[in-house]
């Protein structure tokens, strides 16, 4: 069986955290990859309130450098130092990254047994990869330098293990082989790799948050099982929102639409919304059926 992406939404807020909504920060955990998307101020303590361990984390991925963003990196470093975490934290980030996190260290002397290893991402395309999935970025436009992210987990042969059985084919290096399109001699009969395996569809999680509206999202995401976006602004307020540099809801909306995702999810919610959510999810259903809007300690399963 498939292993599944678990995504738990830690803070769901725009600039202005609310009593029921902290700053933005995505969790994302799959196998033995647990990977934090932004850290605003206050996600070491939803760590705390979602039963999550911040010691198993093992990637940070920034979005941008405003602070609703980023303003919770330096405590949950100093929680790493203080519980004793011994890996090697990757942290990626557009450009200035590196020199922001040996600000942070500075300012924030702390002692720590782990490494930090920075890698700014200043083009589009991959930056980590495995046999199994790989990340990759996208340049997005937000007054300053912004990225969006991309997890996908690749498109796999499986072995069919109830034919196996039943075939009495046991463990061994010309499994390997039939993973790979090869048909395999088992003591002494032939057997085609395409009536032991099947195709299993990878999946694909984006997440665009702070950005201007702009024609590379719409590629980016195409496709996605789940497209996580700002819905910073209602339709309504759609010119205010390009001159802040932000999307509204309906353009949202419309990029899931034509980029043909499974699942549009709605977050970094302005407060000017919090006692009448239903207008923004409301506005995003007209246009993309699949549309959901996510509050604090929610989620889900890809």
């Amino acid at each position: 069986m498939a292993e599944k992406i678990k995504i738990t939404f830690l803070g769901t807020s725009d600039a202005i955290p609310s009593a029921r909504r902290n700053h933005t920060s995505i969790f994302l955990n799959y196998a033995q990859e647990n990977i934090l998307i932004d850290c605003g101020e206050g996600t070491q303590r939803q760590f705390r309130k979602a039963k999550l361990n911040p010691c198993k984390l093992n990637k940070i991925l920034i979005t941008h450098w405003h602070g609703d963003h980023v303003l919770g990196i330096p405590g949950l470093l100093q929680t790493l130092a203080l519980s004793d975490y011994k890996k090697v934290i990757y942290i990626y980030g557009p450009k200035g990254t590196k020199k922001y996190i040996e600000e942070i260290m500075k300012i924030f002397n702390f002692v720590r047994k782990y490494e930090i290893k920075v890698e700014e991402i200043l083009n589009k395309g991959k930056f980590f990869e495995t046999s199994d999935f790989y990340l990759e970025a996208e340049q997005m436009e937000h007054g300053t330098p912004a990225n969006a992210y991309n997890f996908v987990i690749k498109d796999k042969i499986r072995i069919d293990k109830k034919k196996l059985k039943k075939l009495k084919i046991l463990e061994g290096p010309h499994l390997q082989q039939l993973k790979q399109g090869k048909d395999i001699i088992y003591q002494g009969k032939k057997y085609k790799s395409k009536e032991l395996t099947y195709f299993e569809k990878g999946k694909k999680i984006s997440v665009v948050l702070d950005t201007a509206m702009n024609p590379k999202i719409e590629g980016f995401v195409k496709d996605a099982d789940l497209f996580v976006c700002e819905s910073s602004f209602g339709s309504e307020l759609e010119k205010e929102a390009g001159e802040r540099m932000h999307m509204a809801v309906n353009q949202t909306a419309n990029i899931a639409k034509k980029a043909k995702v499974k699942k549009l999810i709605l977050t970094h919610i302005s407060s000017r919304y919090e006692k009448n959510l239903n207008q923004i999810l409301d506005e995003a259903k007209k246009i993309f059926k699949e549309s959901y809007l996510v509050k604090d300690f929610d989620s889900l399963e890809v």
